[in-house]
């Protein structure tokens, strides 16, 4: 009786990870499916390349060039990583290493609440609060619609993805490596950030990517507060004719993401089987692309520098 209900065990948690496994695969065949289509219809060359955005204009004569949306993307994704990535170490370690039991149990379920709160209620509360904010203070010139705003409620967002993972990491490292530098006359700080999370690099490189992952997906807070402006920013002559970029041009401005964009498409009023329309899935593939190998990073990661105690 106990070896049939073992391996009726068995069984669920196999069919379980064959749905996983199985939606994956469907999700992957559908985006393909279309981007064909587009493909087909459309160069990749000029998809990859191109920097103009416009599926729909007023006037006729479609744009796909996917190079605009990058950009804001990546712009969204490295000004949320700057924001999420220290504070949620620095939290892990404080509640790893520094907290009591009793604090740690009143913070730690505080900051996940931040990762229940619905993504659309970051948007507005960028749009409505922190962009004025930022104009009455720093940036005076800044855009109703920006990326800084929606960068550093995205950041905000992914902050308890960093800091859960990160000190569920530090603390699986046992306890007798705190108690050898201790013995060896090192301080708690020289502990903390010696010994512990270096032996928990492999989870806490693992949270980094997730959550870089999660903010080049993320869809309501740039929708609200960036807008939907698939700019280029000026690039500028500097010393000896060096070209740069302005983070100003950036930031300050209006942008448009992948998923934005997407969003965008789904929205209007294109039907079904027209060129635009299978253009959101060429960008949803690429998304799935990017997040794919990210996670396949993130694990090759974490099995490398795991450590076996």
């Amino acid at each position: 009786m106990e070896r049939i209900r073992e391996r009726s065990y068995g069984g669920f948690f196999v069919v379980c990870a064959a749905v996983t496994v199985f939606t994956t695969v469907a999700i992957f065949l559908t985006l393909l499916a279309d981007a064909v289509e587009f493909f087909t219809a459309y160069s990749i060359v000029d998809f990859v390349t191109g920097v103009h955005w416009s599926p729909n204009p007023t006037g006729g004569g479609s744009a796909f060039g996917i190079v605009p949306l990058v950009v804001g993307t990546v712009v969204v994704t490295i000004t949320a990583a700057f924001v999420a990535l220290p504070i949620g170490t620095l939290t892990a370690i404080y509640l790893s290493e520094y907290a009591t039991s009793r604090t740690r149990s009143i913070l730690k379920p505080m900051l996940e609440v931040l990762a229940g709160v619905p993504t659309v209620v970051y948007g507005y509360f960028a749009l409505v609060y922190v962009t004025p904010a930022l104009q009455a203070t720093l940036f005076p010139s800044m855009s109703t619609f920006n990326a800084l705003s929606a960068s550093l409620m995205v950041g905000i967002m992914t902050i308890p993805m960093v800091s859960s993972i990160s000190e569920d990491a530090m603390r699986a490292v046992p306890d007798q490596l705190r108690h050898a530098g201790y013995g060896l006359g090192a301080t708690k700080f020289e502990v903390s950030t010696g010994i512990v999370v270096p032996a928990a690099i492999s989870g806490i490189a693992s949270s980094y990517i997730l959550a870089v992952s999660r903010a080049i997906g993320e869809t309501m807070v740039v929708v609200v507060a960036m807008g939907a402006q698939a700019n280029l920013p000026a690039i500028r002559n500097g010393l000896a004719g060096v070209p740069y970029v302005h983070p100003g041009d950036v930031l300050l401005d209006p942008g448009m993401t992948i998923t934005v964009a997407m969003v965008q498409i789904a929205g209007g009023d294109l039907t079904g089987g027209s060129l635009p329309y299978d253009a959101m899935f060429a960008l949803g593939l690429a998304l799935f692309v990017v997040t794919l190998t990210l996670n396949v990073v993130s694990d090759v990661v974490a099995e490398r520098y795991r450590e076996e105690y």
